[in-house]
């Protein structure tokens, strides 16, 4: 069988397009939550997403193959003016992880899984929360500027930052770089957990685009 070219495969350079994928476990609340989320903030700072190179997508460890997304994921998506439409659940697949240039995870279980398939995964695979607390670090002078050098370059430099800085920037607790499982709770619980998630994107999202977002 002929190798997937990828992220984790040498030789392969896609100096056009930069991959974000989401993981959580069963691709129905979490992690589509933070894709459309992601999503929805980069129309907000870029207008087109896809003009700056950035492609977002969401997969689960155990993900329900061509499920649609949790109702409740739904309705916490369209509290934030994001579309939820055409959603599509996803096994995590060895092409996936291969393919992306950030993979940023619910849990920390989940991180592990991802490293665990190899592809050279352990550099770019962070907890959404861990890379969050490690991007607010990072002087974005030190980055390149998207106008001049392109989004997808800025992004990059920015998972090698972050990289860098995670065995010197630790967690200030165990839990604190997890996302909890909303699966099966009330909606209250599920609007709770997609504040969480808006906001430690919203220094990430701003980080690898240079732009702030709108009041």
């Amino acid at each position: 069988m002929t190798a997937l070219e990828g992220r984790g495969i040498a030789g392969f350079d896609d100096s056009t397009t930069f991959r974000i994928l989401h993981v959580s476990t069963g691709n129905v609340c979490r992690s589509p939550i933070t894709e459309r989320l992601t999503r929805h903030a980069l129309s907000d700072r870029l207008g087109d997403p896809l003009g700056g190179g950035l492609i977002v997508e969401s997969a689960g460890t155990w993900g329900h193959e061509g499920a649609p997304m949790e109702a409740n994921a739904e309705l916490v998506l369209a509290d934030f003016g994001a579309d939820y439409s055409g959603f599509v659940g996803r096994e995590l697949l060895d092409e996936h992880v291969i393919r992306a240039d950030l993979v940023l995870t619910a849990t920390r279980d989940h991180r592990a899984q991802v490293i665990s398939m190899g592809h050279s995964a352990g550099l770019r695979t962070f907890t959404l929360k861990e890379f969050t607390r490690l991007v607010r670090a990072i002087d974005p002078a030190t980055l390149p500027d998207a106008h001049d050098e392109g989004m997808v370059e800025r992004a990059r430099a920015l998972v090698r930052a972050a990289a860098a800085l995670r065995g010197w920037l630790l967690a200030p607790s165990v839990d604190a770089d997890e996302v909890n499982d909303p699966y099966g709770a009330p909606i209250t619980f599920f609007r709770s957990i997609g504040d969480e998630i808006n906001q430690a994107l919203d220094p990430v999202v701003t980080a690898l685009t240079g732009v702030r977002a709108r009041d």
